[in-house]
């Protein structure tokens, strides 16, 4: 049974003691492909490193996370063409719009998500969005850029069944992972109605560890929670819920 994380920040200082530990102990229970979102450039040769150390099953892409968009943001877009002229990365991630914390910077935000759409289409990849309280945001930038050329996954999706609908509508999977297993997830309550062909596993380790580990470190181990929750919502083998996703993974990032 072959099992892809397709969201783990596997470079974080969080996994500074254990790191080669916590990969193995994902490998030895089947997670053989980790896919490695980017958030700004002061993490990029901490995920050269990771790259280099698990070859076999680390796979990166390239990004600036929208909370990380400050008064720079052009530098660190700067940082991410260059990186993409001068390595192999499998997606634009994780973008996008974030007004959680802080709304001072939306303007430099949505500029910084246009723009690394049209990137990843003028280097045809993937984008790998982020979304927290930006729903009408998020979906307004994707309206401008609708087409046969913008493909990717909504990561940690957490919205509506029919923001869920609204997000397939623009090519994208769905990035499943912890929050699927919590009792207010609310997603869980619609997810046996979207059809698995749409749907990925995620972990975003170190952050939403599923139950029964919510509120401590998250690790891709965990992401065999994720898929059992899944197994159970669609009714169907948890051998059958990795093999769809880890085939939609592949659909979405080539690999």
């Amino acid at each position: 049974m072959m099992i892809t994380d397709t969201h783990t920040h596997l470079y974080s200082e969080a996994f500074d003691e254990d790191r080669s530990i916590i990969i193995q102990k994902a490998i030895d229970l089947g997670v053989g492909r980790f896919f490695i979102p980017a958030i700004d450039s002061t993490y990029t040769q901490r995920m050269l490193d990771l790259e280099k150390e698990f070859p076999k099953y680390v796979y990166l892409m390239t990004g600036l996370h929208p909370t990380h968009v400050k008064e720079n943001f052009r530098e660190e877009l700067s940082h991410v063409e260059e990186m993409l002229s001068t390595h192999k990365f499998y997606a634009i991630g994780e973008i996008g719009i974030d007004l959680y914390w802080d709304k001072k910077y939306l303007k430099e935000q949505q500029i910084a998500f246009k723009s690394q759409i049209q990137l990843a289409k003028k280097y045809n990849l993937p984008i790998v969005i982020h979304c927290r309280d930006a729903f009408d945001e998020v979906f307004e930038i994707l309206e401008e850029e609708r087409g046969v050329d913008l493909k990717g996954i909504f990561h940690c999706f957490t919205g509506t069944y029919d923001q869920a609908l609204k997000a397939i509508s623009y090519n994208m999977m769905l990035g499943i992972g912890g929050v699927v297993t919590f009792k207010n997830g609310k997603i869980d309550t619609f997810l046996s109605d979207i059809d698995l062909k749409h749907i990925v596993l995620e972990t975003d380790s170190p952050y939403l560890a599923p139950t029964p580990y919510r509120g401590k470190r998250n690790e891709s181990s965990y992401i065999v929670n994720v898929l059992e929750k899944l197994a159970d919502i669609h009714q169907i083998p948890k051998e059958q819920v990795a093999l769809v996703t880890t085939n939609n993974s592949i659909e979405v990032f080539g690999v």
